[in-house]
């Protein structure tokens, strides 16, 4: 299987309704935002929902939840040493060949010749650094979030020997009223190549990104609260094209019709003409 011989570039579009979709664990775990009042979210927490949809679909990864683990290992240093390859390379220490020991690791796991991965374990005489072919930006609204506090309590006593039901303030709970975030990003053939990222590996990266908050409700992210609605991918005809990521993402323009926006809809989407054409996913 070749790998990647076409840049690609992508969009997505989501929208969040009455829900918490990056919280901030600085700030109580408000909804992310900066100075101006845009919602926030972040690259990290983006990467975190793509390598759990690709855990969904059964591909092997190393960077997992703890709450998701699927193979036993408590720890990455110990999702490392489980693979008798690496194990067996990088227990030469400082005489491990590291180029080596970075190709077992991208065949092993998708988001490791995906997204990249640092291996430097304590204890370890070695150290790996990989880069990784995708690139994703921090997620910003299109227009000023509204963010909702929400006090809540608690109607059962923790502990029993108490006569009278108990309650008690709880703490606060946070969430969005509206907003809609763009998702941006890019995949590099050069550094594919490096990695071993093909043509079949994107294809997955892009089913993540349309089912991106699937198997991921929680209290702060109710059931349907959270929504892809659409993804433009480009997936230009060379290595490095004459249009560039800036050039290709600043074709696309999306303003609200309304100060009051408070739907998909309610914003409209303009696509400029470039000499690469996206394919256009509309989920919604």
């Amino acid at each position: 299987m070749s790998t990647l011989k076409n840049k690609i570039d992508f969009t997505a579009i989501a929208s969040v309704i009455r829900a918490n979709i990056n919280g901030d664990p600085l700030n109580g775990n408000r909804p992310r935002e900066d100075y101006e009042g845009y919602g926030i979210f972040s690259d990290v927490a983006i990467k975190r929902k793509i390598r759990n949809r690709l855990q969904d679909v059964g591909e092997r990864i190393f960077v997992q939840s703890d709450d998701r683990s699927d193979d036993g290992n408590k720890s990455l240093k110990d999702r490392a040493d489980s693979c008798p390859e690496l194990k067996t390379e990088t227990s030469k220490g400082k005489k491990a060949d590291k180029d080596k020991c970075a190709q077992i690791a991208c065949r092993e796991w998708l988001d490791v010749r995906a997204f990249g991965q640092v291996f430097a374990f304590k204890g370890d005489d070695v150290s790996i650094g990989i880069r990784g072919p995708i690139s994703v930006q921090q997620a910003i609204s299109i227009s000023p979030i509204e963010i909702i506090d929400m006090q809540i309590t608690k109607s059962v006593n923790s502990e029993s020997g108490k006569d009278s039901k108990a309650s008690d303030t709880m703490g606060m709970k946070h969430y969005v009223n509206f907003g809609l975030y763009v998702i941006r990003g890019s995949i590099n053939c050069q550094l594919a190549e490096k990695t071993g990222f093909t043509d079949e590996d994107a294809e997955k990266i892009k089913k993540a990104l349309c089912t991106l908050f699937e198997n991921d409700a929680s209290s702060a992210r109710p059931e349907g609260s959270c929504e892809v609605c659409r993804v433009y991918w480009w997936k230009h005809t060379e290595k490095t094209p004459k249009e560039t990521s800036a050039m290709v993402q600043r074709a696309l323009h999306i303003t609200a019709k309304t100060d009051t926006a408070r739907s998909f809809d309610d914003y409209e989407i303009i696509l400029d003409p470039t000499e690469c054409v996206p394919e256009i996913i509309n989920l919604v």
